[in-house]
């Protein structure tokens, strides 16, 4: 049988104590994957929907391919999953901050993790999305200034609600001018929230883009009984 709670793995990060837990919820009669950053929670199995429409939403639009897509935050996996769902995706580079985080799927402990690993098309890269965006060398350490079709960032929140104070520079017009120099002409920026959307934000995105919209991902929520809502902002390049 399995157990009605489990801590996977404990780790002290660069940014605090990290932990994965595996638990059985009765009333769904679900097993539970949740990370927690100290006493708060960060991402939960539960609710996945907005986190792989970031991968459709922001891939949609896109040419035939083949298509270089990376992902800034690999959490438990779901958006890179669904990129790869995706025929036209040539290869994935998932740049994640923890070690731990990237450990957690090479050792098979998610649901998703055997399905990452085991696609010769993705690559966990251990690294600080936000200073490799402003770096010279890009994301690709195998390749410096290599150019991407696509990226797709779920770290933060929100662009207000930031996991560092540090982060908050990629969300402006010169950051995201930094993060444009990563993409390929017609190429794509998707960003997850977990806020409504912000038109300040779209303002900000289309002062860099050639166009920029705001979509919102609605599931349901069963601890609350009610729907609830994610955003997914989407721009592209000329």
């Amino acid at each position: 049988m399995t157990r009605r709670f489990e801590e996977l793995d404990w780790q002290q990060t660069p940014i605090g104590e990290v932990s994965l837990r595996r638990r059985r919820d009765p009333s769904l009669d679900v097993e539970v994957y949740e990370v927690k950053l100290g006493d708060e929670y960060l991402m939960s199995s539960l609710f996945t929907a907005a986190e792989i429409a970031l991968a459709r939403l922001g891939l949609a639009g896109l040419p035939a391919g083949p298509l270089d897509v990376v992902v800034g935050g690999l959490g438990l996996g779901y958006t890179a999953h669904a990129a790869l769902q995706d025929p036209r995706v040539r290869e994935l580079l998932v740049v994640d901050y923890l070690a731990a985080v990237i450990g957690w799927h090479e050792r098979g402990l998610l649901p998703l993790s055997s399905a990452l690993t085991g696609d010769p098309r993705c690559r966990l890269v251990h690294g600080d999305f936000f200073a490799l965006t402003a770096g010279d060398t890009g994301y690709d350490p195998a390749a410096p200034g290599r150019r991407f079709d696509a990226v797709l960032l779920d770290i933060d929140h929100s662009p207000e609600h930031l996991l560092h104070p540090g982060n908050g520079e990629l969300y402006t017009v010169p950051g995201l001018r930094r993060l444009a120099a990563q993409l390929c002409p017609g190429g794509v920026f998707a960003l997850w929230s977990n806020d409504p959307p912000d038109s300040a934000f779209i303002a900000t995105l289309t002062a860099v883009f050639a166009g920029a919209r705001a979509e919102v991902v609605t599931f349901d929520n069963p601890l609350q009984r009610r729907q609830s809502a994610n955003t997914v902002y989407v721009a592209h390049l000329p």
